[in-house]
């Protein structure tokens, strides 16, 4: 019986760490609507005050969109808020007492060429919305809002207390 239990975590210990450690690749589709946010430069603080920027807009736009089912439903919300994004960016910025100037701009726009988990796209221009800091020099974070690959759910979610457990020693204790 210890045999056939070695010979088993032998087989499903492979195909657990396949299963459960592999990224799934996620293709953008032509239709999509993307996000991006540009730092003003590299420097730590315009750094830091993008990705507050961003994780801001983030849990606006994913309590925004909830709703929105198509990518015209999607666009249509975006162009008719606007100014509620803009007073999002401002009320960040002025959270952080930054005076970094900004602007925002829904359309065609440039995105460089991206590697994304082993998938590369390609540089063109991309329907979205741009929010661009200060001189826009810096590097930048880029999303899709549609389909949402990357809107947050607007409760937090409590991961702290997240139970992890070895597949092979649940089937195992369960025969002891």
């Amino acid at each position: 019986m210890k045999k056939l239990f070695i010979a088993l975590a032998i087989i499903l210990i492979p195909l657990t760490y396949n299963k459960y450690n592999s990224e799934e690749q996620v293709i953008i589709p032509n239709d999509a609507i993307r996000i991006r946010v540009i730092a003003n430069s590299n420097s730590l603080d315009d750094q830091q005050e993008k990705l507050v920027v961003r994780k801001n807009l983030q849990i606006f736009l994913s309590d925004l969109l909830k709703d929105a089912k198509t990518r015209e439903e999607t666009e249509k919300t975006i162009k008719s808020n606007i100014s509620n994004i803009n007073q999002n960016i401002t009320d960040t910025l002025n959270s952080l007492e930054s005076k970094t100037k900004y602007e925002t701009n829904y359309g065609l726009n440039y995105f460089p060429e991206k590697e994304f988990k082993g998938i590369t796209y390609e540089s063109g221009y991309y329907d979205s919305l741009v929010v661009t800091l200060g001189k826009g020099k810096g590097n930048n974070w880029w999303c899709v809002l549609f389909p949402p690959l990357c809107l947050l759910p607007t409760e937090e979610e409590n991961i702290t207390n997240v139970d992890y457990c070895f597949f092979v020693n649940e089937v195992i204790s369960n025969y002891k």
